[in-house]
């Protein structure tokens, strides 16, 4: 068996919450989990005042059944197959969503991964040096091969680098919250805000508030 490649093009969808005016302070990029639907995950941001906050969810391109009754769909990112190449498709389609969304300065640009989207924006802005106000990962892991200068540019920019986890996240063991919390300090050189909540692994509306400020 021989395995060949080929490059094509592609179309994938992405929802949005508000819309831009006057007074929007904060533009949001939310990167869901696995199983999510982008559309289903803006819920959690509803509660963040409309006028001021715009909200851009990209929609993980492999879509599947949750279900063996196959009513409900749910997407994933990444898998361990192919990962790499997967990755660039992925990284492709975000910087194509940014590009067509058309961001202005002016505004604050908050970046938010859930889960299985914290790798992707994780490795977002360290590839492509993404200037950010504030860069949350919220109950996932950062990928094991950035490194330290990566994330050295958020320094030029004062980005609040911020890591958020439920203190029994069942998918999260002991030890594994121990290995994720060395790797923020190291990243970031100890300057990133821990915070964590009682609860599992679930998005909390009260704490996605809070970072609005």
């Amino acid at each position: 068996m021989i395995k060949k490649t080929i490059t094509y093009t592609t179309t994938n969808s992405y929802e949005t919450l508000n819309n831009i005016g006057v007074k929007t302070k904060n533009i949001w990029i939310v990167f869901h989990g696995l199983g999510y639907l982008s559309r289903y995950f803006l819920n959690y941001f509803k509660e963040l005042p409309p006028e001021e906050n715009y909200i851009i969810a990209p929609q993980a391109p492999a879509k599947y059944y949750l279900k063996n009754d196959f009513k409900h769909v749910g997407a994933s990112w990444l898998t361990k197959e192919d990962t790499e190449r997967e990755t660039q498709n992925v990284m492709a389609y975000i910087n194509a969503v940014i590009s067509a969304e058309n961001i202005a300065p002016r505004h604050r640009f908050i970046v938010f991964g859930f889960s299985q989207g914290v790798s992707i924006a994780a490795r977002w802005v360290a590839n492509f040096q993404i200037p950010c106000a504030k860069l949350i990962f919220y109950a996932g892991g950062i990928p094991n091969e950035l490194k330290p200068q990566d994330f050295l540019f958020l320094n030029e920019h004062n980005t609040e680098v911020v890591g958020i986890v439920g203190d029994s996240d069942e998918y999260l063991t002991a030890e594994r919250m121990k290995s994720e919390t060395e790797k923020m300090n190291s990243l970031f050189q100890n300057s990133a805000k821990q915070i964590s909540f009682k609860g599992g692994h679930e998005v909390k509306k009260d704490i996605i508030n809070s970072l609005a400020n």
